[in-house]
């Protein structure tokens, strides 16, 4: 039995952990710190959570330290001052923001707009997307839990870049996101209440996602330049995140088929649909899989359009964040991620 601790515990993926960590048997919840909500009950928070009789705690809290693991589920750049207290005392730590995904802080500072409070501690970080870095995740301290588009979009172009499939100086990749995605805080807001009957991109060549993917694309790339074009969309659902990525082919469809079957054969939480299927953002939701599915053209250049769904809040967060633990401390992968909600 491990003890964990969920720092920023009131957002939706703080929820979402918390949720999860309730199916698993190997772990005890023994913290959860809310700056605005210190000293009341969990319970008054969220009422459905009945099994955790626990008090928020601010973030600075000493308890902290008695965890062997600890998420942080905070705002971006908030994380970053809390945790190398964290790694001195001898806690794993698990950042679900993104204040350790880029790994050159001065990438960091310019989309992120302020200095980075421990650059030290970028080289040590693990980017947590098990697909990729399982053996990596396995011996880690601290994990950077990847972004929700970018789970998306690197699922969905990682066999293909890997083994050289693809001209990965023409991507183009187009998504869609759930309103979710913003935070609790944005979606209470007076700009996201009335967001009904409406469809628009958003942070059109700015968004901060871009760099993240770019990079961990470039690293899976075989020493080949990545030209990515990315434009993110939100649309009036609440969760869910639908990826439509554009690719020019250097090899026949029926290697590429191959190449994607085999890469994920062995996978818990990634599908690869017959070829011609659409896959739905219903079909994932309240799980931690990613549905994969790819069509082709009979010109040249050869196109292949490959298209990738994920429940933003669980395999683009809270998800993906206990299959790292569950990797970190020699879990079944697929401990408390597989729900009856998955058989629906």
């Amino acid at each position: 039995m491990i003890r964990i601790g969920i720092v920023g515990a009131t957002g939706y993926t703080g929820e979402e952990l918390l949720r999860l960590l309730s199916l698993h048997d190997s772990v005890e919840v023994a913290v959860v710190t809310s700056n605005t909500r210190k000293g009341e009950l969990l319970t008054d928070v969220f009422p459905s959570l009945g099994q955790f009789d626990l008090s928020f705690v601010g973030h600075d809290s000493d308890n902290l330290y008695s965890c062997d693991l600890v998420f942080f589920a905070t705002p971006n750049a908030t994380a970053m001052h809390y945790i190398p207290a964290l790694i001195e005392q001898g806690c794993r730590v698990i950042d679900l923001s993104a204040d350790f995904r880029i790994q050159s802080p001065e990438i960091w500072q310019r989309w992120y707009k302020q200095k980075h409070a421990c650059p030290e501690l970028l080289k040590d970080a693990v980017y947590g997307l098990p697909e990729f870095n399982r053996d990596l995740i396995i011996k880690a301290n601290l994990i950077a839990n990847p972004g929700c588009y970018p789970t998306a979009i690197v699922l969905g172009l990682l066999p293909a870049i890997k083994n050289g499939l693809i001209d990965t100086k023409r991507i183009i990749a187009n998504a869609v996101s759930g309103v979710s995605g913003a935070g609790r805080k944005a979606v209470l807001s007076k700009e996201f209440s009335d967001f009904t009957e409406s469809f628009k991109a958003y942070g059109v060549f700015t968004h901060r996602h871009l760099p993240e993917i770019s990079q961990i694309l470039n690293d899976i790339s075989l020493g080949d330049d990545i030209n990515l074009v990315f434009t993110p969309h939100l649309v009036p659902m609440h969760r869910g995140i639908h990826a439509t990525i554009y690719v020019d082919t250097i090899v026949s469809k029926d290697e590429i088929r191959n190449h994607y079957t085999n890469f994920y054969l062995q996978e818990k939480f990634v599908n690869v649909l017959s070829e011609g299927s659409c896959p739905e953002t219903k079909t994932v939701k309240m799980t931690n899989m990613c549905n994969i599915g790819f069509h082709f053209n009979n010109e040249k250049p050869r196109k292949m359009i490959i298209l990738s769904v994920i429940d933003n809040l669980i395999k683009g967060a809270a998800g993906q964040a206990i299959q790292n633990m569950n990797l970190m401390f020699g879990f079944d992968e697929e401990r408390g991620l597989i729900l009856p909600e998955s058989n629906n």
